[in-house]
């Protein structure tokens, strides 16, 4: 199993860099330069090339070798990074440069076509007994790339400048492309030639075929929900705390490194339970219940904070419990989410080979898509609904999974 889960942790690794940059660094960065809530949420946008997964993932079903896109995707990601290093992020008074901000839309899309090429190889690869631990190794180094980028950025950009650092990012990428074209084990993965039994693929009733599949349906309704009151949550309270006296570098600390370490943990613990025999279903129960009681305590102490005049002292009791409650929510949020992507993979091992690139990315999409949706509209609800309100939404929204989860269909028990 090492033999598999190696590579796949490198590619998941590499692929989490270009999030890390826009999680980690733009919300920041902008909202230091005065930018309300509104514009720093409407950076989100950037994300639209994760959402359009569907448009391509036809074709790396049936079209060419996964070597081939793994490849190209990758090396496509360093030549966008080559062409940010001679573009710093000088953010105005309306945001990102256009130049820069089509660069990153580049970014997204490259890592994009390599994420419905890397989610097929996992797929196939996979056995079920191994669904676990090769979830946890995607989840992981994802997030871990996410921290490098994000929080590394950060924590580094006064002495490591821009330039400089996307051109290590550029030969990382690189770098990665030629390992894949040289690797062994993915030289004797298949050629896809079209075949007139794929011709499904071809039309309009791709999402009715693809819907159809056991356990889809009730699939999608949750990786669309299960995470909309976290991620509302997760988008707002950073920002929170830098409005009350949480400097720039303390934040990248915590928001980018010591929560993203708190969420691999949770990640890393979640593959774990599930080795030991817990099944996606029962887990996930147990675990939005313990999140849910998480995102309680952390609105109270929003609630207590957002008081005039109120700010976090360098030693106050107040600053240790709000950053502890931003890493409690990562942790469990990890869990959740290693959890939740175990039970994607197994529903789109349901499926035939033919549409498992294809089913997969819609699910993924799905999930991707209601993650954005509050991670995107949490900035103008809280500058029109105000900070209260909108927390007691985003609490409402998370006990929404645990009563779905009682309609789970028995062919994913």
């Amino acid at each position: 199993m090492r033999g598999k889960l190696l590579p796949l942790a490198g590619l998941y690794l590499v692929q989490g860099l270009p999030y890390g940059l826009q999680s980690g660094l733009l919300p920041v960065l902008l909202r230091a330069r005065g930018l309300s809530l509104t514009r720093v949420a409407l950076a989100k946008v950037l994300y639209l090339p994760w959402l359009l997964k569907l448009a391509w993932a036809p074709l790396v079903d049936t079209r060419g070798s996964l070597r081939a896109w793994l490849t190209l995707s990758t090396a496509a990601l360093g030549l966008v990074c080559a062409l940010l290093a001679a573009l710093p992020p000088a953010a105005g008074p309306v945001g990102l440069p256009a130049t820069v901000a089509g660069l990153l839309l580049l970014l997204n899309l490259g890592a994009a076509v390599q994420d419905v090429a890397l989610d097929t190889l996992a797929v196939q690869l996979l056995e079920p007994a191994e669904l676990g631990p090769g979830n946890t190794v995607q989840v992981v180094a994802y997030k871990l790339g996410a921290m490098l980028a994000g929080g590394g950025l950060l924590a580094f950009v006064p002495a490591l400048s821009w330039a400089l650092l996307f051109v290590l990012l550029a030969a990382t990428y690189w770098l990665a492309a030629a390992l894949v074209w040289a690797a062994p084990a993915l030289r004797q993965l298949p050629v896809h030639q079209p075949q007139p039994s794929e011709a499904p693929l071809r039309t309009l009733h791709i999402l009715q075929d693809l819907l159809a599949m056991p356990g889809t349906l009730w699939t999608a309704g949750f990786v669309l929900t299960y995470k909309l009151g976290e991620q509302g949550a997760s988008s707002l309270f950073p920002l929170f705390l830098l409005d009350h006296g949480i400097s720039t570098p303390e934040l990248g600390l915590w928001n980018g490194v010591g929560a993203v370490l708190c969420s691999i943990v949770g990640s890393s613990l979640g593959g774990a339970l599930l080795s030991w025999h817990w099944q996606p279903l029962p887990l996930l129960r147990s675990l939005l219940r313990f999140r849910l009681g998480g995102l309680a305590c952390q609105t109270a102490l929003l609630f207590h904070l957002d008081g005039p005049g109120l700010r976090l002292g360098p030693s106050a009791a107040l600053r240790g419990a709000a950053l502890l409650s931003l890493c409690l929510q990562h942790l469990l949020g990890g869990l959740v989410t290693t959890t939740t992507f175990t039970l994607m993979m197994h529903c789109s091992q349901l499926t035939p080979s033919a549409l498992q690139a294809t089913h997969y990315s819609l699910l993924a999409t799905l999930e991707l898509l209601g993650k954005l949706f509050l991670g995107t509209l949490a900035g103008a609800l809280a500058d029109s609904l105000g900070l209260h309100l909108c927390f007691s939404l985003f609490l409402a929204l998370s006990g929404l999974p645990i009563l779905y989860l009682s309609l789970a269909p028995s062919t994913l028990a």
